[in-house]
């Protein structure tokens, strides 16, 4: 109730204090006449001897709506019953005010030209079924809640998480603000708490507590909102044909784009990434994740021993390190896992020592076996010159490092465990028939940017003896382009603007356009690899398991970025 302030109690009553409401609303209808700007603003309105407390919507000189409140609270700070009306017993379906003929009534929302929004009022979402759950439902995107809730220890959190766990639960923006320090009288106190939420997550909040006036401002991603909902099937089930009307707010002119528009909404550079406040419990629930999936194989099949590769990378590590903790649960001796370093003609001092020191650190059985003569045999056999380092030479030691680990499992009654992860599975940065393949993938839902993170966390919990290093190159790029493009289906060139927003000043523009052309080019082309990769445990939201999370026609053309 900004125009009247919130806490006038009896005064409500009074004719002169309603008469001057509306005309306060006229002039600022009129003064905003001239603005490319929608508002909603809060006032009492008198409608067939009732008082409502309302929400009134206007834009460009015309008042397009009026939502009563709906769930009035009558209790020790609030006695809203003694002086309004709730909206479910309004009789009329519109209103004068202000001059205007509008809508009125508690089954409307609005759509604007490129989104729809509904509103509720402050108690609404308190309530176990909020009006903003149906709202949602038939269809607004954004939600507004338009509030005078005072302030008591800890209050702040809660109504926090109500927003946040509000605009999950619709996959809606949520715009939450609340009557500010001006209200503050008698025995309550009130903070101008206000909350910009996206889908469960805030995104923006003000300074409670604030004597000065003050704006929150951010951007809430529609096309983000949409493709969620798009995924689940069950969204608009309980939709109500007939039950609520649309309101038309849109401009006959559409406007020319802005190329030059500026976010201010954060863009995080590792979307796969948790962040360093849930470090600990994050990385604490991917590890279990993975150990459940390669206990219950290991269970399953009664192999005797865990055989895998090490190479010294970050991929073997993070996979060795699964595995340990996977025998330590069962409580089996850690030589059951057979680690094997197969050194070939492109392995470094550092990586081969890497490797043996991992192993030794962590108590397993440790194999070495070169592949160097192996690999010459068959160079010869095939008619290959080892001098010409091509893709041929690459494959060669990459199906023969398999080879032998398949053929180990075989002698030991193993299980080879796969170490590549979900961005190489992305680009197809695999040889087929090669680390492509093992018995179990206990990587494969995990990206690369956050297997850098659980290894590093897992050295600085003493689980290694040492950090060990790899050149990621522009790993995060393709995580943060495999992310938007799989989860929420965005076109290249909106994939393109959110890069550079995030990563502004890090690469420059044709550095990011480069890499997610080739992003798109490498999806496209090996999803003939994806279409028969090996089991391996779910971590996040994004899969790229042929059998449920990702199915996909392995010869379909890429997306051209214009």
């Amino acid at each position: 109730m900004c125009i009247t302030a919130y806490t006038c109690a009896d005064l409500f009553f009074q004719k002169q204090l309603l008469d001057n409401a509306e005309n306060a609303l006229a002039d600022l209808v009129a003064d905003t006449a001239g603005l490319d700007i929608t508002s909603i603003v809060g006032m009492p309105v008198r409608k067939n001897n009732q008082l409502f407390n309302v929400a009134v919507v206007f834009k460009q000189g015309e008042i397009l709506g009026v939502i009563p409140k709906i769930n009035l609270p009558n209790n020790n700070e609030f006695y809203e019953k003694r002086w309004f009306a709730s909206g479910y017993f309004a009789t009329a379906d519109e209103i004068q005010l202000a001059g205007q003929d509008v809508y009125f009534g508690t089954n409307y929302y609005f759509r604007m030209n490129n989104f729809t929004f509904g509103i509720e009022i402050c108690e609404d979402l308190w309530m176990p079924i909020p009006p903003s759950s149906h709202l949602a439902i038939q269809g607004a995107e954004i939600l507004f809640n338009l509030s005078a809730s005072n302030e008591l220890i800890a209050k702040h959190i809660y109504r926090q998480q109500l927003v946040e766990q509000q605009s999950a639960r619709c996959i809606a923006g949520y715009v939450y603000t609340s009557a500010g320090h001006g209200e503050s009288t008698t025995d309550l106190v009130f903070s101008g708490n206000t909350l910009i939420a996206e889908n469960g997550k805030v995104l923006a909040k003000g300074e409670r507590f604030s004597f000065k006036p003050q704006l929150t401002i951010t951007e809430i991603d529609i096309e983000r909102l949409r493709a969620d909902r798009m995924h689940n099937n069950n969204f608009f089930n309980e939709k109500e044909e007939n039950a609520y009307f649309e309101i038309d707010c849109t401009n006959n002119v559409s406007k020319p784009k802005d190329i030059n528009f500026k976010l201010t909404r954060k863009v995080d550079q590792h979307p796969f990434v948790p962040p360093m406040n849930v470090r600990d419990e994050s990385c604490s629930e991917i590890f279990a994740i993975q150990v459940g999936g390669i206990a219950k194989r290991w269970q399953h099949t009664r192999a005797e021993n865990l055989i895998i590769g090490i190479s010294g990378g970050l991929d073997s590590t993070l996979a060795l390190l699964v595995c340990v903790k996977t025998a330590d649960k069962f409580g089996y001796d850690r030589k059951r896992i057979i680690g094997v370093t197969m050194p070939g003609f492109g392995t470094t001092d550092r990586t081969y020592n890497n490797a043996i020191e991992l192993m030794k650190s962590l108590g397993i059985t440790m194999m070495e076996i070169s592949i160097k003569e192996a690999c010459l045999l068959h160079f010869r056999d095939i008619g290959h010159d080892p001098k010409v380092h091509d893709v041929t030479y690459e494959n060669v030691q990459a199906r023969e490092r398999t080879q032998i680990l398949m053929d180990l499992s075989n002698k030991h009654n193993g299980l080879v465990v796969g170490t590549g992860d979900l961005s190489e599975s992305a680009l197809g940065w695999s040889t087929y028939n090669g680390d492509h393949m093992s018995m179990y993938a206990v990587n494969s839902g995990v990206p690369k940017t956050l297997v850098r993170y659980l290894v590093g966390w897992a050295a600085e919990n003493g689980e290694i003896a040492q950090k060990t290093e790899d050149i990621v190159g522009p790993y995060e790029l393709h995580d943060f382009f495999l992310y938007y493009f799989v989860r929420f289906g965005f076109t290249p060139e909106k994939i393109f603007f959110l890069a550079n927003t995030a990563f502004e000043g890090k690469y420059p523009d044709d550095f990011i356009e480069k890499w997610l052309k080739v992003f798109l080019k490498r999806f496209f082309q090996q999803q003939f690899k994806r279409s028969c990769i090996p089991d391996g445990p779910k971590v996040g939201s994004i899969n790229l398991s042929p059998r449920g999370d990702w199915r996909m026609p392995s010869d379909a053309v890429a997306f051209e970025l214009r």
